[in-house]
């Protein structure tokens, strides 16, 4: 199991966060569990194997262009087969600028692009499958998206507003951050609420809850510091707060969880 990083072109920094090309060789099953990680991803599967995800009663098989909308609850897959797979990961905000619907229609499943965007994914699908070279197919993405992001120059500004509002959520760790966010642009929560959720899928608080979860697992993943200390690291007011939020996210106390280290989603927690 292999994990590789690429950077975006320049323009897309503000609303990519990373490309990643994930390749496993051989024929093994592997399963895991999937936890909250604020952003939406596209996964693109260039390999031969299948991934599949649970819902309701069984497991379904992924498409072959994935949208990963907000995970807001723990997701279990399962795979068999070799894989390559080109993954687009946005910031927390940025899906919007290519999305026409609401970003919360998509939470807690995965669902085919191409029933949402239409040929042009059908035809960047096979683009990708017709190049082998890793770095030419991100800039194939490159292209790709800098065209999408030129057609939503509309929404760019109320994008930039967004961002910055998120980015003063996760970094406020005060219990009452909301009302200072909403306070410091001026508007009312209700209002904040509203703005969040249509850019993001998700309320403040949920933003500002899965900030501090994705902290604790990365805290957690360097296994130098002991529980208590990563509570408070990761901007929780109390042993019990810690519990009972990782609980919610993964299914397991972080005490179980440090017993069953996950390299998926310690790799995922990036």
């Amino acid at each position: 199991m292999e994990f590789r990083y690429f950077q975006p072109a320049e323009a897309l920094k503000p609303y990519i966060k990373h490309y990643y090309v994930f390749e496993s060789a051989g024929n093994a099953f592997y399963e895991d569990t999937v936890f909250p990680s604020g952003d939406m991803e596209i996964i693109f599967n260039l390999g031969s194997g299948v991934w599949e995800c649970f819902g309701h009663s069984s497991f379904l098989p992924n498409p072959a262009v994935e949208l990963w909308g907000q995970i807001t609850k723990p997701l279990r897959i399962r795979s068999t087969g070799s894989h390559t797979m080109l993954g687009v990961r946005f910031f927390t905000h940025s899906s919007a600028f290519f999305l026409e619907d609401e970003i919360g229609v998509f939470n807690d499943r995965v669902s085919d692009l191409a029933d949402i965007l239409g040929s042009d994914i059908t035809h960047l699908h096979h683009r990708l499958l017709e190049t082998g070279q890793a770095i030419e197919r991100v800039a194939i993405l490159d292209g790709f998206f800098t065209r999408k992001l030129l057609r939503a120059s509309k929404k760019e500004r109320q994008l930039q507003k967004v961002a910055r509002i998120v980015s003063s959520i996760t970094n406020d760790p005060t219990e009452n951050n909301i009302s200072n966010v909403a306070d410091r642009y001026g508007v009312t929560t209700r209002y904040l609420h509203k703005l969040v959720y249509q850019h993001t899928g998700l309320s403040p608080k949920h933003v500002d809850k899965i900030h501090r979860f994705q902290t604790s697992l990365r805290l957690i993943g360097r296994q130098s510091l002991p529980l208590t200390s990563v509570a408070y690291d990761a901007g929780y007011f109390d042993q019990s707060h810690f519990i009972r939020d990782f609980k919610a996210f993964t299914g397991l106390t972080p005490s179980a969880y440090l017993d069953n280290l996950s390299s998926l989603n310690q790799l995922l927690a990036h």
